[in-house]
């Protein structure tokens, strides 16, 4: 649990403070669920599951094929939605299901060793660390500045505030 929300922190900050997910966590999904597709290939299940997790699996890379087909300059509306709709379907489908491979790659007797109520325990504490990482990034301009950012080795977000103009709490002018 503590793992997988120090994971998926950032990603979801960057959603908020930037309204986008940066390359790097899209590359990093791709990579972990081809490794998690080959897991599942392999593992001993019935086979139309073994199908179904691999098809949800495969979203990311599909993602990535359509992106490098698509010539988003001379086809703009409908190959540029295609691609923008592929990377949802990729995140939104793709993370939970790389996840879930995941966990039981790492932590093979999660299922058996957990009840029910700390599987779901677990999933509403990482939910809950994404939701206000997420909420955190909307309002990032409160409590962090640009500087903080230019540090960090980050873009500046839209909406950042520098350090210059802001004033420390408590203070006033006089």
């Amino acid at each position: 649990m503590v793992g997988i929300a120090a994971v998926a922190w950032w990603p979801a900050f960057t959603l908020g403070a930037w309204g986008e997910l940066f390359f790097d966590y899209l590359m990093g999904l791709w990579a972990a669920s081809v490794a998690a597709f080959a897991f599942v290939l392999v593992e001993r299940q019935a086979w139309w599951r073994r199908v179904l997790q691999a098809i949800a699996l495969a979203l990311p890379t599909v993602w990535l094929v359509i992106s490098f087909t698509a010539n988003t300059d001379t086809e703009a509306d409908l190959a540029t939605a295609i691609v923008v709709l592929s990377a949802i379907a990729a995140v939104i489908i793709g993370i939970p299901f790389t996840l879930v491979v995941l966990v039981r790659i790492i932590w093979p007797d999660f299922r058996s060793e957990t009840t029910r109520r700390h599987r779901w325990l677990i999933t509403a504490v990482v939910g809950g660390v994404v939701l206000a990482s997420y909420i955190l990034g909307l309002n990032q301009a409160k409590f962090l500045h640009c500087e903080d950012f230019d540090i960090s080795g980050n873009s500046r977000p839209p909406g950042c505030v520098p350090f210059d103009d802001a004033t420390p709490a408590g203070a006033t002018d006089g």
